[in-house]
């Protein structure tokens, strides 16, 4: 655990609170998170009490019916199991809160995804998580990793009703190519927080898609370190909340490394009374991280009374010695100049507004590079457009 990590309450007397991603505490030691009370800076935006069932620790049923993971893995990658102290698992992954650390102490064997070195796999692994209810805790841990020049697309499915703590480790090593694609589709009574950290090499590229439909608080939370020298990351986001519903993701990269390009880009649609969005983005540019390219940014469009949107860029540089970077935020309703120019074109009101939406949303939607899924992701926008359409 960090020195002085047990301070870690927001608000304490003679206690500098933690502004910065980088000052949070890690600890694998559940003891060493308090339950949050809502004033953290890293909770302070979530409905913690809808959360409740995941700060409770108690021995949870993760091989059970709580929650049943299946893989389906194209023949050249090696699946197998990981135990606590067992490498890879933990040479990247340090909970820097509660729930990812019962994840990871609840966890006994840790799903391992290994693509080889060098292999190419042109269809991307599966990996499907369902629910089998809501009533108590789930637990899980995955560790994907990409050896040298390896290429590969992994998905993580997320579906039914749970109550579900989820740990992802990604390693992407020397040259390696890796796009991961987590998709949250749970029941309307399904909570998850998942943590993902990942290292990304020298002149390798991780491409992380975080898309978040169902559910009713889903929090997933990416931390990605450019620690070898050229290496790329690309993270992007959709979310589409509904009334009641809680879509989060704070996202934290880190340039470590020399020469290393990062890309950031959340968008999200929201709906109905209630609806909420919360993206926190935070970028560190190290002492060491010369010639660092790097651009974050956020966008959203509300469309009816009674949802909102919380939008927090940050971006700490040590280095001046840098390309670039930058970050931008906007948060908006329709605008009104291009439904008119659809209008006025013959084409009516809502199927103007249903146009808009998909342009808005499917920039993010193609970059996920699986055609299957991305039909499936236009589908259920048009879905959740039809039910707005509806009320």
């Amino acid at each position: 655990m960090a020195p002085g990590s047990t301070a870690h309450t927001d608000g304490a007397w003679g206690v500098a609170p933690i502004q910065t991603r980088s000052e949070r505490p890690r600890s694998y030691d559940p003891a060493d998170f308090a339950t949050p009370t809502g004033r953290e800076v890293n909770w302070k935006h979530t409905p913690i009490d809808r959360l409740a069932v995941l700060f409770q620790d108690a021995e949870a049923d993760a091989s059970g019916d709580a929650i049943v993971v299946a893989v389906d893995a194209p023949d050249g990658v090696v699946t197998g199991s990981l135990r606590v102290g067992a490498a890879p698992r933990g040479d990247v992954f340090q909970p820097e809160d509660l729930t990812a650390a019962l994840a990871w102490s609840r966890t006994d064997d840790a799903l391992h995804v290994r693509i080889p070195d060098g292999v190419e796999i042109a269809e991307p692994v599966v990996i499907t998580t369902t629910g089998g209810g809501a009533d108590r805790a789930a637990h899980d841990h995955i560790v994907i990793e990409a050896g040298a020049n390896a290429h590969a697309t992994v998905l993580l499915r997320h579906g039914g009703a749970a109550a579900l703590a989820q740990n992802v480790e990604i390693v992407v090593r020397d040259g390696a190519h890796l796009e991961v694609v987590t998709v949250q589709q749970w029941d309307d009574e399904a909570v998850h927080t998942a943590s993902h950290q990942a290292r990304v090499d020298r002149d390798a590229t991780l491409r992380h898609i975080v898309v978040s439909f169902g559910g009713g608080v889903v929090r997933v939370n990416p931390s990605v370190e450019l620690a070898g020298t050229g290496s790329r990351a690309e993270l992007y986001g959709l979310s589409y909340s509904d009334a009641g519903q809680h879509l989060e993701s704070q996202v934290y990269l880190h340039h470590k490394g020399a020469d290393t390009t990062g890309d950031v880009l959340y968008k999200g649609a929201l709906q109905g009374d209630g609806a909420r969005s919360v993206w926190i983005g935070d970028v560190l540019i190290g002492a060491n991280a010369v010639g660092t390219d790097s651009y974050e940014a956020n966008r959203n469009l509300v469309l009816t009374e009674g949802a909102r949107a919380d939008s927090i860029p940050n971006l700490e540089i040590e280095t001046g010695d840098i390309r670039g970077a930058g970050h931008a935020s906007a948060t908006g309703r329709f605008d009104d100049e291009q439904l008119f120019y659809l209008q006025a074109r013959g084409i009516a009101e809502d199927e103007a507004r249903r146009m808009v939406v998909l342009g808005f949303l499917s920039e993010i939607v193609q970059k996920v590079g699986v055609a299957e899924l991305e039909a499936e992701l236009f589908d259920a926008i048009e879905t959740e457009l039809a039910q707005e359409a509806l009320r």
